[in-house]
């Protein structure tokens, strides 16, 4: 198996936000008076805002729009934004990655305002070839667009594009895809089918940088090639 470009989910995946989306729904949600405390906050996991929407909209108050309720929701993440920090190993292995050769783009189900924000506040901009918003897409994760869009403009072929996930939602993409597989997950709810199912970075670093290595690197499972 060769790998020569890495397609990174964002959000879970390069720095810990599932927390402030979290927090920027409930609070919304809070503000406009819809009661959420039947929903466990993993509900939304991954999964883009425009399903969310509807997923919510039979509880929104008469006049509020899919629009307005999203930009409130923005707005809330971005002015926070500054508060995040990369998952231990993220900026390291990024830099390893592009000092190989290996070309990355990042690959997202949040809106660009999101995504820029995100990127920036991580500081990687500088190996990161190109990100893929909601906004770049007809259709978000699972559908397989985000990922296939990412393979082309990698102009590489999906078998040798390693998208790495932390969502069900973002993993179902990718595969869909035809992507290699990696999920990244410190609970044991991986998926069925994942090419590496990891919880350090370390480990992934290890499993794309000496792929042929008949061992599997310590903290991960391999299961298939």
């Amino acid at each position: 198996m060769r790998i020569e470009a890495i397609a990174w989910d964002i959000d879970g995946t390069l720095v810990d936000s599932e927390p402030l989306h979290q927090e920027a729904l409930n609070a919304i949600s809070h503000d406009l008076g819809i009661d959420m405390s039947d929903l466990h906050d993993d509900r939304f996991r991954g999964i883009h805002m425009g399903d969310v929407w509807r997923m919510l909209e039979s509880r929104m108050p008469a006049g509020v729009t899919e629009e307005s309720w999203g930009t409130s929701i923005v707005d809330y993440y971005i002015a926070r934004a500054h508060t995040l920090k990369p998952l231990p190993g993220v900026l390291d292995l990024v830099r390893r990655f592009a000092a190989a050769g290996i070309r990355q783009a990042c690959v997202s189900n949040s809106s660009r305002r999101v995504v820029d924000a995100n990127l920036a506040g991580l500081g990687i901009l500088p190996f990161i070839d190109f990100s893929i918003s909601l906004d770049d897409v007809a259709k978000g994760k699972p559908d397989p667009e985000p990922y296939a869009t990412a393979c082309r403009r990698l102009g590489a072929l999906p078998a040798h594009v390693l998208g790495v996930e932390d969502s069900h939602t973002g993993f179902a993409s990718a595969k869909a895809a035809g992507l290699v597989t990696a999920f990244h997950t410190v609970g044991g709810n991986a998926p069925a089918g994942a090419d590496i199912v990891f919880s350090d970075m370390h480990d992934l670093g290890a499993f794309v940088l000496a792929p042929a290595a008949s061992a599997v690197p310590s903290g991960a499972k391999r299961v298939q090639v």
